[in-house]
């Protein structure tokens, strides 16, 4: 079912300052999740959801500031109606 509502109200009001290839828009940072090995940790990745207008175009490799924090993409998968990008991320 698409969404109807004004998505960026809703970012405005739980997003954070995202930057990217020029851009400057909200995003939503999970929780990390990490990958372990016995009792090491081999990475932590996070996950930002993003309107895809603003950064559905982003390729893995690419950086991008999230509230002034630098992380690398991994991932970015459009979600339910394609509104809203998922994207993989892994700090830097």
């Amino acid at each position: 079912m698409p969404h109807n509502d004004d998505l960026a109200i809703f970012l405005d009001d739980f997003g954070l300052e995202c930057k990217a290839d020029g851009i400057t828009a909200k995003g939503i940072l999970d929780m990390p999740t990490q990958i372990l090995s016995g009792d090491v940790i081999l990475s932590t990745d996070y996950t930002l959801r993003a309107l895809t207008t603003d950064f559905g175009a982003l390729i893995a490799g690419k950086q991008i500031k999230v509230d002034g924090i630098a992380y690398k993409v991994r991932e970015v998968q459009t979600v339910d109606d394609g509104k809203f990008c998922e994207i993989a991320l892994q700090r830097t």
